[in-house]
């Protein structure tokens, strides 16, 4: 078994293969230094604390000798050869497979105006991003953020709270506007603004200005924006390009079906990078997420060693900003009215998404004990009333029974 990209997903995968029994050979290749991480608290609790990058290791480095998993960091897969069955490297090396598994992640998007290349500009995909942009973090340092999704949300709250001053330009008319209703985005742009940090939408910068060194922001609006720093956070692009060139199935990501299985019978994908058929929604879609890198990239792994099962899970994100934990469940392309329980604007409540009498999805604000409810409901497709919903002393896990 060859895996390559030895990220979240990848790390997982390879974990997986041996706990399902598999004997022979892995190897997990990757192009970064570090042994496979989580990189949710790259934007979280390792740019805001003081720890190292081992908070983020999936597994211990001695996990990886200990279950004869050949772990090569610092190495870049250049291409596939699919006749002969081997993955080919940058320095010329090839490794051979029975079976391949593609877990080559996502890469930051990068702004394209007049100034990107100044310094203090900020990515955050890595370890090494969050660990060179930390120091910058200081008390008074003037941070301007570019782009309101969760990872330019999260980066705020951090930068806000190690005592930077922020400024979040989103090009949208709302932050969270991929992933969530309006209503949902003000209540979240709120909470920012309780906290000092300062939400510009429907704007984008025009230009970065700077004498070798950023300075300031000039928006489209015409507005001015004083920065020390800026992070730049306006998504990820999937690495697809090693599976398009050797001739698999590429669209929105790497195209899988159920089971994690591309164009090629032998060779699979998983996490950021794979477009999978989600037999829930009945519709090929490409998460961001850590819960699919993880379940994921066990999933698949799991289908390459033993009898295929599918991959069937309701998509789930989260996210932590100030004192709000943020939780998402459901991925609808549309929906006709929401249903609010409880108090979002509080800190507190459940904001539901609806077709008919049917949930299709909700976001959670501090109440991560009813999520499995929630998952529950949009699952089963069961029509529930908007009174029920609503209404507090009426038991989430009560409407979710069949």
């Amino acid at each position: 078994m060859v895996i390559i990209g030895a990220g979240h997903a990848g790390g997982r995968a390879a974990e997986a293969m041996r706990g399902a029994g598999f004997e022979g050979a892995i190897v997990l290749m990757g192009e970064e230094a570090h042994v496979p991480y989580e990189r949710p608290p790259l934007s979280k609790e390792l740019l805001s604390g003081t720890g190292g990058a081992e908070t983020t290791f999936l597994n211990p480095p001695a996990f990886y000798h200990e279950n004869d998993i050949d772990l090569r960091l610092g190495t870049r897969a250049k291409a596939i050869d699919r006749p002969g069955r081997a993955v080919v490297l940058a320095d010329g090396g090839r490794v051979g497979y029975d079976k391949l598994l593609v877990t080559t992640g996502a890469r930051v998007r990068r702004i394209d105006c007049p100034g990107a290349d100044l310094a203090g500009i900020h990515y955050i995909r890595t370890i090494d991003d969050t660990l060179a942009l930390r120091p910058a973090l200081t008390d008074g340092v003037r941070v301007a953020v570019i782009g309101g999704g969760f990872i330019g949300l999260e980066v705020a709250a951090s930068a806000r709270t190690r005592g930077a001053r922020v400024t979040v330009v989103e090009l949208a008319g709302q932050v969270l506007a991929r992933v969530a209703d309006p209503a949902v985005g003000a209540l979240v742009a709120d909470l920012h603004r309780s906290k000092g940090v300062h939400i510009m939408t429907g704007t984008s910068v025009e230009r970065i200005d700077g004498n070798g060194r950023v300075a300031e922001l000039i928006c489209t609006d015409g507005e001015t924006i004083a920065a020390d720093v800026v992070v730049v956070g306006i998504g990820i692009v999937p690495n697809q390009e090693i599976a398009g060139d050797a001739g698999l199935d590429v669209g929105n990501g790497i195209m899988v079906d159920e089971y994690g299985l591309t164009s090629d019978a032998d060779i699979f994908a998983a996490g950021d990078a794979a477009c999978h058929f989600n037999p829930i929604l009945g519709r090929h879609l490409r998460l961001e997420s850590w819960a699919n890198a993880q379940n994921s990239g066990i999933a698949v792994a799991r289908n390459m060693v033993t009898e295929p099962v599918p991959y069937a899970e309701l998509p789930w994100f989260w996210s932590d900003q100030f004192d709000l934990n943020l939780q998402v469940v459901g991925a609808p392309e549309s929906w006709e009215r929401l249903v609010t329980r409880g108090d979002p604007a509080s800190g507190r409540g459940i904001v539901f998404t609806m077709v008919g009498p049917r949930v299709v999805g909700a976001t959670a604000f501090n109440q991560g004990r009813e999520m499995r409810a929630c998952r529950q409901l949009v699952e089963s497709g069961k029509a529930v009333s908007d009174e029920d919903l609503a209404d507090e002393a009426t038991r989430l896990r009560d409407l979710a029974r069949p």
